[in-house]
């Protein structure tokens, strides 16, 4: 299995990296969401859908937006304007299992008021409840060299 390169080069990301992350990632998933929105109205006759088995496929397509993201290159185009990555404790990608997760433990974060999210600030490795469950962490990447360019 694959490591990440630069793994003594990281640290633990905090909580305003990470909370800007997800504004970036939520405007690019907001337009995923309108695309398939697009496609089930015309499948839908031109008409709204409002059935669970919409709203079931936007939640497929949200875990599979991040599980996709984590998984390949352990980080969505949020993390990345952030420079910052998900990886397992060991410095590799993480699983589909851990991805799942995070995710699911994501949505009890947040819906706790962003509780797990919080929960950063007084870990002290800066882990979040997502973090914590799926044996993973989240880590700022450094700057890359001018001039140089990072291995893919």
């Amino acid at each position: 299995m694959r490591y990440f390169p630069d793994l003594d080069h990281v640290w633990p990301a905090g909580l305003l990296r990470r909370l800007m992350a997800m504004v970036y990632d939520a405007l690019v998933l907001l337009a995923v969401w309108m695309l398939v929105g697009f496609v089930a109205v015309a499948l839908n006759g031109g008409e709204a859908n409002e059935s669970p088995l919409f709203h079931s496929i936007l939640f497929v397509v949200t875990f599979a937006f991040f599980a996709y993201f984590w998984m390949r290159a352990g980080m969505t185009l949020g993390m990345q304007a952030w420079r910052l990555r998900v990886q397992d404790l060991d410095g590799r990608p993480i699983s589909l299992q851990q991805s799942l997760i995070r995710f699911l433990v994501a949505i009890v974060s947040l819906a706790a008021f962003g509780l797990g999210y919080w929960w950063i600030l007084f870990d002290s490795e800066k882990r979040s409840w997502s973090d914590i469950a799926s044996r993973s962490r989240v880590v700022v990447l450094p700057k890359p060299e001018r001039g140089k360019r990072t291995p893919a």
